[in-house]
């Protein structure tokens, strides 16, 4: 993932104004103050979008929480990244102010899911995968559709999946199953 080096850091409201001037981009902005540009491709975003149909499904049955798409999210070290899926706990989502709402939330959601990209680094997501962590949140699943696994970072430690059909993501999401065959078939 390309990092752009800035003359002046980034603010909310900047980052918020590029996104809308720039929408085929996910940009993110790092602790440091970098501005982190990826753009998504066809297959990773085919993968992104069943991942999100299938937590919105789960959270549909369960009513846990809140299910969210390519948002930034406003992490307590300062960085704003924007997972491809994320589940927040309802009561957490409750606890913010209308105004927190509608910019970049500031919190950690509790689940993310990060799917490769072709141009993503597998080491880059799982180092990104440990900054979540650091911030508070719980489970950090990220998603390769080219080598076909699945890991589920937690602070205890990772499991790695290696072409699974599915992956159970308990505690953290109760009774979530992750449908990974329909992840890594050809439609």
């Amino acid at each position: 993932m390309p990092l752009l080096e800035l003359l002046s850091s980034v603010s909310d409201e900047d980052l918020l104004a590029l996104s809308r001037r720039n929408p085929g981009l996910k940009l993110e902005r790092t602790a440091e103050g970098r501005l982190r540009v990826s753009p998504t491709g066809g297959e990773s975003g085919r993968v992104s979008a069943e991942v999100l149909g299938q937590l919105y499904r789960w959270n549909e049955e369960k009513g846990l929480g809140v299910v969210f798409d390519a948002t930034g999210f406003r992490l307590p070290d300062g960085a704003v990244f924007s997972p491809d899926a994320a589940f927040v706990r309802k009561e957490r989502w409750l606890a913010l102010s209308r105004e927190e709402r509608e910019g970049f939330p500031p919190l950690a959601p509790d689940v993310v899911f990060e799917v490769r990209s072709r141009s993503d680094d597998p080491a880059e997501l799982r180092e990104k995968a440990g900054l979540y962590l650091k911030n508070g949140t719980a489970l950090v699943v990220l998603v390769d559709p080219y080598g076909r696994w699945v890991e589920a970072h937690r602070l205890s430690g990772v499991e790695r999946f290696e072409e699974p059909s599915e992956v159970p993501l308990d505690p953290e999401l109760p009774g979530f199953l992750l449908r990974a065959s329909r992840l890594f078939a050809t439609p």
